[in-house]
């Protein structure tokens, strides 16, 4: 689904990410983890061409993605949950949901209608709170939200930023729960995540990123066995 090859990113004289590659299947979830400043937010911006890249290849579907616009890509799958939800607060539950279901081309009223039960079914708080603004929801809720709103637009590959910043516990373990739910449908989930042993537990593969490079990369179980070489990059 996603393929990075050798993916360079750079902000004014600084270099962000350096000869970055890496690797998304179908049905696959892979945990991108690191400390502040690694360059994880920076990857998911340059894949979902929301910020440019300096040299470098990213493919989505075998194809190449640097004319691609942003909305484009979204319209075609790659759906990007960026951090800090970016929900519109005035608006309902309902609406914000319905917003999700915008770029998805030619779904008919009853299409949208089934989505947002199938929402309503995965998160029974945004059915009872269907009607009031999104902004008074808590952090926890707004997270569910930010989540459903893009799966309202039926992605093949959901890459989020740190779902689980500051969520309580109960919280952080329904959303990768949910995430690791989805996989089994085909959907491809690209997880950057500060809880780094928390994402490799429920991830197939993890990446583990360093000063905008690749430091570690290989199967979940595998690096979060070994905590200390993990916990090594993390500082």
């Amino acid at each position: 689904m996603i393929r990075v090859e050798d993916l360079s990113v750079r902000i004014g004289p600084v270099a962000v990410l350096t000869g970055v590659s890496l690797a998304l299947s179908p049905g696959e979830l892979l945990a991108v983890i690191g400390a502040n400043g690694a360059g994880k937010t920076t990857l998911l911006r340059a894949i979902s061409n929301t910020l440019p890249r300096a040299a470098g290849r990213i493919e989505y579907e075998g194809r190449e993605t640097r004319d691609v616009p942003a909305h484009r890509l979204a319209r075609a799958g790659l759906v990007h949950v960026p951090q800090g939800r970016q929900i519109v607060p005035n608006l309902s539950v309902r609406d914000n949901l319905l917003l999700g279901a915008r770029p998805s081309e030619g779904a008919t009223p009853a299409e949208i209608a089934d989505r947002l039960e199938a929402e309503f079914t995965r998160f029974p708080v945004l059915r009872e709170r269907q009607s009031i603004p999104a902004g008074s929801l808590s952090g926890g809720e707004q997270q569910m939200l930010a989540v459903s709103r893009a799966l309202m637009m039926r992605p093949k590959v959901l890459m989020l930023d740190e779902p689980s910043l500051g969520l309580a516990p109960q919280f952080v373990q329904l959303i990768l729960r949910t995430l690791r739910a989805l996989t089994e449908s085909g959907v491809a989930v690209l997880l950057v995540e500060q809880m780094a042993l928390a994402a490799l537990r429920i991830a197939d593969a993890g990446c583990v990123l360093r000063g905008g490079q690749v430091v570690l990369q290989g199967p979940a179980d595998r690096l979060s066995r070994d905590r200390a070489l993990v916990e090594s990059y993390l500082a």
